[in-house]
């Protein structure tokens, strides 16, 4: 396996425009924190990331079906190699019970060395 620090040095500089990013954090919303645990367990039992954090209910306000809509909602933030982004995303798609559910990758700059070489153990 290569080096996971390589493009992630935090002393070094971003990786140039075009290269891209060898780890993601991934976001996700749901309805209920028994959801976001079991969205979160899954990723983590199947290695699709590394780790997964449940934030607080959060307050979404948005618009679906033509309507202004206002609900509880608990975020849940993966961190993950680049690599496995899209087996991540099928199983959110799959595991998920919105119709379109929430789904942003961004992409790591910058890390700690000994940190995103556990990323990259924990999902290979």
């Amino acid at each position: 396996m290569a080096d996971p620090t390589a493009l992630n040095d935090p002393s070094a500089a971003p990786a140039p425009v075009g290269v891209p990013a060898r780890f993601l954090t991934v976001m996700t919303t749901t309805d209920s924190e028994q959801k976001a645990e079991r969205l979160a367990r899954g990723a983590i039992e199947g290695r699709l990331a590394a780790c997964a954090q449940i934030s607080a209910p959060v307050t979404s306000v948005f618009r679906w079906n033509g309507a202004v809509e206002t609900n509880q909602e608990w975020q849940v933030l993966f961190k993950t190699a680049s690599a496995r982004y899209a087996a991540l995303e099928a199983y959110l798609l799959d595991a998920h019970d919105y119709d379109t559910p929430e789904i942003i990758a961004t992409p790591v700059t910058h890390g700690g060395a000994g940190y995103l070489a556990w990323v990259a153990e924990e999902t290979s």
